[in-house]
């Protein structure tokens, strides 16, 4: 197996812009880390604002959904073309452009009049996050030696990033309580201006496949197939899984991938080099992430609507709530460098994996008159303290087989996992709930004695997903593939 990529020094690509001296390492993992934290936390941030913009702009059921869906079919649908961006114009162009997008669009959502502003500023907010996204890991593992460190870098890369995700209901919740749902968005203006003007000050400028074309015809099927698929899969929340409105999108999704990969095998220089795929490390690890990101995501959403609409907590206390289990996934993943070392990564990854299905499976136990310690502490714990031991050997993989011109891409790859794996998760648990509870029962107006049932049942299948991808992970990953990752 190939070694991770190499810093730009040790690639021999040529910086458009070389400062005086190299920034140091931590300082670059701050900054693209502190991206990275923005563009997740969107994902879950609006969901406890809703019942405010039905009031405030008097949005329906489909524009609140709008709201929601626009962002990540934006931020799935151009990940990739955003990763293979960084790769030709510079990561920190593509940092730069993406966060300065992201931050803009806040302001309009802001400070958007009717639904329709904050509907566009949503989608214009995962475009810029599509971009800045894939940036983030290139920059920490160019920033960093191969080896030990880089290994740390990524587990703060991840911890990060599954902290955005955790974090959302409790920043939501704050915000809303305190101030009003515009300041969900707003927020992200103070604190988006701070991380560009870092970045401009610290990040080094670095392209790995200076002279390369973008593959403009790749790229725009593969953007139109990711974001049509995204598309096809939020519609399930609306018209479930068998009508036409859901069905079309996702076989037009999937054709437009197929057509995307003929394409590419006769591309003299393709958006995705298909070969990477026959690297067991990178297609193995990236399934796993897709699966562990598809129970992680639906696991903050049913965690957040069951405090709320069972136990009775307000939005911010359904996120202090769910402190404990932010804290888990950051000390599982920091954990899991050191955890590498001697039991490797394969091994690690699927003892997470099956730890955090322990989680799940004792979260199903739950009841409409559960405890904080029983139902939320506990079960929360394990679960996301799992997701961090596993994903952090996951994510290390996934990057450890690219070659330095393919590092944009790859990261591309993981958050396009990572994120398509939550939206597809999402769907799928929220139409097991229903079917188990009703149609009401993600978010009302049933009693919880009504809703636990499919609940329950959500954090069951969560359950199964797990364990099939602990699995799937001891058959495919390559045997002796940590020993590759722990010498770089």
């Amino acid at each position: 197996m190939t070694s991770m990529p190499q810093t730009d020094s040790a690639t021999g690509s040529t910086p458009a812009l070389s400062p005086l001296r190299a920034p140091r390492p931590w300082l670059v993992v701050l900054v693209a880390c502190a991206g990275q934290f923005l563009v997740v936390l969107d994902v879950s941030v609006m969901n406890v604002a809703l019942p405010s913009l039905k009031a405030d702009l008097g949005l329906g059921t489909v524009g609140l959904q709008w709201v929601l869906n626009a962002y990540s079919i934006a931020f799935a649908g151009f990940m990739l073309l955003g990763g293979r961006a960084a790769d030709l114009y510079g990561r920190k162009t593509m940092f730069l452009a993406g966060l300065g997008l992201f931050t803009a669009a806040s302001v309009v959502g802001g400070l958007a009049p009717e639904g329709s502003y904050l509907i566009a500023a949503r989608a214009a907010q995962g475009l810029g996050a599509a971009a800045l996204s894939p940036a983030t890991l290139t920059l920490v593992t160019s920033a960093v030696p191969a080896g030990a460190a880089r290994t740390r870098a990524i587990a703060t890369w991840t911890a990060v990033g599954a902290a955005g995700g955790a974090a959302g209901g409790f920043v939501g919740g704050l915000l809303v309580d305190l101030l009003d749902w515009r300041w969900v968005l707003l927020v992200n203006v103070p604190i988006g201006a701070l991380v560009l003007a870092a970045a401009a000050l610290w990040l080094r400028e670095g392209r790995a496949t200076a002279g390369r074309r973008l593959d403009l015809p790749g790229a725009v099927l593969v953007t139109a197939g990711l974001a049509t698929l995204a598309y096809g899969i939020v519609q399930t929340e609306r018209t479930g899984w068998t009508s036409g409105a859901t069905l079309l999108p996702l076989l037009g999704g999937l054709a437009l991938l197929a057509v995307f990969v003929a394409v590419e095998r006769r591309t003299r220089e393709p958006l995705v080099p298909l070969g990477i795929f026959r690297n067991r490390a990178v297609s193995a690890a990236n399934a796993g992430i897709m699966l562990c990101g598809s129970a992680s995501f639906a696991m903050w959403f049913f965690m957040t609507v069951y405090a709320q609409n069972v136990l009775g907590y307000t939005p911010l206390q359904a996120g202090l709530a769910l402190v404990p289990s932010s804290l888990a996934v950051l000390i599982g993943s920091k954990a899991a460098p050191r955890l590498m070392a001697a039991t490797g990564a394969k091994a690690l990854a699927v003892t997470g994996i099956l730890i955090a299905a322990a989680g799940f499976a004792w979260q199903s136990t739950l009841t409409a008159d559960g405890t904080f310690l029983t139902t939320i502490l506990g079960p929360g714990i394990l679960m996301m303290g799992g997701i961090g031991l596993a994903t952090t050997p996951l994510a290390t993989l996934a990057t450890s087989g690219a070659a330095p011109g393919d590092a944009g891409l790859v990261s591309g790859l993981v958050n396009t996992s990572r994120t398509m794996g939550g939206a597809l998760g999402l769907a799928v648990l929220t139409t097991v709930a229903a079917s188990v509870s009703g149609p009401h029962s993600v978010t009302g107006p049933l009693d919880g004695s009504q809703l636990v049932p499919g609940y329950a049942m959500a954090f069951r299948v969560s359950a199964g997903i797990l364990l099939a991808a602990a699995v799937l992970m001891t058959v495919w990953l390559p045997r002796a593939v940590h020993r590759t990752v722990q010498k770089g």
